[in-house]
């Protein structure tokens, strides 16, 4: 196939990808889970509010609900996952007639069960987006960007997929390409981009929970996967239902109890990420703190972390947000000129 036909047949093909997605709901489905995992963190910002007092909904909400659909769906899946299918192919084919290595091919993760493979590409993905995240922030002309997502006034989950469409593309080269050079598919990224979304989602909303409950989510994630054998762990397949359940209860409370006390180390939380959208940023971090999207490991590694307090209340934005541009056009229009 030359790279003509394979630019057009993936355009065909996720553009019916995207016409299936929002025709034939299922448990495979982005619209769906986007739609669900929203509308679950929206009903806990009704119930639990952190900011009791902020208003809902809160300011800029239906902009950050179309940010979501736009840049998790229309761009990010639909015109730049077809483009990298077609860099992906191109790269592979270039090493493999320069050294004739095949990359795809030969790399060690075809020997792993498949539930490592995606824990594997979830550290690896995350890893790469918080150096890309720090990038955003040192380079200037990455930063006009990246003020699109720093221009929220009142934080919620919804303000996670609120950023300039270019970070699409920085974001999606550095991170998506050396897991598709690895063989991670579009089913695989489902699974890890529908965990890291569920987390962002977690990270920017107007809740808080104690390190338990959220250890204790891990747990029920984990207990679903043992008590239904999926991923390839085949640990239960002749379990009884009373047995699964049991199971899955069990793994809730290890997840709980073990997990519990050192999930704020580990996993990025409301709490830590309302100090990267401040305001004011300390003394000597002027490009900015806790960088993590889905693990806070990275920031205590590399002493970017900053908790000093309580930070329920603290005034967000930068030096300027007040003459930002306030519409989504306006917005997705700002950093291409240069900056007085």
């Amino acid at each position: 196939m030359n790279y003509w036909d394979l630019i057009v047949n993936s355009y065909k093909g996720y553009a019916n990808y995207l016409w299936k997605e929002i025709t034939h709901p299922g448990w495979h489905n982005y619209f769906y889970w986007l739609i669900l995992v929203s509308v679950f963190f929206l009903v806990l910002e009704v119930i639990v509010p952190w900011r009791k007092k902020q208003p809902f909904p809160r300011k800029d909400f239906w902009l950050d609900a179309f940010y979501m659909f736009f840049n998790f769906f229309l761009f990010s899946l639909i015109i730049y996952n077809a483009l990298s299918n077609v860099v992906v192919n191109l790269f592979n084919n270039g090493i493999l007639a320069v050294s004739g290595f095949n990359l795809k091919a030969s790399n060690p993760l075809n020997s792993l069960p498949y539930w490592s493979v995606l824990l594997i590409g979830m550290v690896i993905r995350d890893f790469i987006q918080w150096w890309v995240h720090r990038l955003l922030h040192w380079s200037p002309r990455l930063w006009e960007f990246h003020k699109v997502h720093h221009s929220v006034a009142q934080m919620g989950f919804a303000a996670q997929l609120r950023y300039h469409w270019m970070e699409n593309i920085v974001y999606r080269t550095l991170e998506y390409l050396p897991l598709a050079l690895l063989g991670y598919g579009l089913y695989d990224f489902f699974i890890i981009h529908i965990f890291a979304l569920a987390w962002g989602h977690f990270n920017h909303a107007n809740i808080t929970v104690p390190g338990y409950v959220s250890g204790g989510v891990v747990g029920a994630l984990i207990g679903i996967v043992l008590a239904n054998s999926l991923l390839d762990v085949h640990l239960f397949d002749s379990a009884s239902l009373a047995a699964k359940w049991g199971i899955w209860a069990a793994s809730v409370a290890v997840g709980a109890l073990a997990l519990g006390p050192v999930m704020r180390k580990l996993f990025n939380s409301p709490e830590m990420h309302i100090w990267h959208h401040a305001y004011d940023l300390p003394e000597g971090r002027r490009y900015g703190v806790n960088f993590g999207l889905t693990l806070a490991i990275w920031d205590y590694l590399f002493g970017t972390a900053y908790i000093p307090r309580e930070g329920r209340d603290i005034r967000l934005g930068f030096p300027g947000v007040e003459e930002f541009p306030a519409t989504f056009i306006q917005q997705n229009l700002h950093g291409f000129k240069s900056e007085k």
